[in-house]
């Protein structure tokens, strides 16, 4: 007969990632504190940081768990339609779903490293679960436009692409708009724009 699997440990740890989830979705990165949490989920610290060995940790689990799927461009249509597609899909998930940005803002500024990485550059101090959220983040920028960078209307057009500067030069207006605050920011012409530049710089 098989050995039951005590179910106590993933209710606690599911409790104490709802509650980090719902106070990083009510008030940002810095109401994720262990303190916040314990209260929230009624798990105890000790069993928190059985689970998640730093708060920093926490938070990155609450981010991933928060983020949402990428959008995908669709198949059909011209590269440029579906290039517009990818940005119009982003630029609502940046309007809709903020956490995205969020979690690249934290992870931008050093979230989840020791102070002592700055000046240094050495990822591996990274903690499994902060790497993991910073995977997850590139993997959401990178699938729409991997999508349409591998077909084959795309391969005969572009060739090879360097996927990181074609998602810089595509999504940083997007991106830029959002950070801006500018309550007009036009983001389907923007996302237009950045398309018909990085065509025309191609001769297409």
């Amino acid at each position: 007969m098989a050995a039951s699997t005590d179910p106590r440990p993933a209710r606690s740890r599911a409790r104490l990632l709802e509650a980090a989830a719902a106070l990083l979705r009510a008030g940002g990165p810095s109401a994720v504190t262990v303190d916040a949490v314990v209260r929230a989920s009624n798990v105890a610290r000790a069993t928190l940081y059985r689970h998640f060995p730093s708060g920093n940790d926490l938070l990155a689990a609450a981010f991933y768990a928060l983020i949402p799927p990428a959008p995908l461009p669709p198949q059909d249509g011209t590269l440029r339609d579906r290039l517009v597609a990818a940005l119009d899909g982003f630029a609502d998930l940046v309007a809709e779903a903020p956490i995205s940005l969020a979690a690249t803002s934290w992870l931008a500024l050093g979230g989840g490293l020791d102070p002592s990485w700055w000046g240094r550059g050495d990822r591996e101090i990274e903690s499994d679960a902060v790497r993991t959220l910073r995977e997850r983040v590139a993997e959401q920028y990178a699938a729409p436009f991997d999508a349409i960078f591998d077909s084959p209307d795309a391969v005969a057009a572009f060739g090879e692409v360097d996927r990181m500067q074609a998602v810089a030069l595509l999504l940083g207006p997007i991106v830029l708009g959002k950070l801006s605050t500018l309550t007009d920011f036009d983001y389907r012409e923007v996302a237009r724009a950045a398309v018909d530049g990085f065509l025309a710089a191609r001769g297409l």
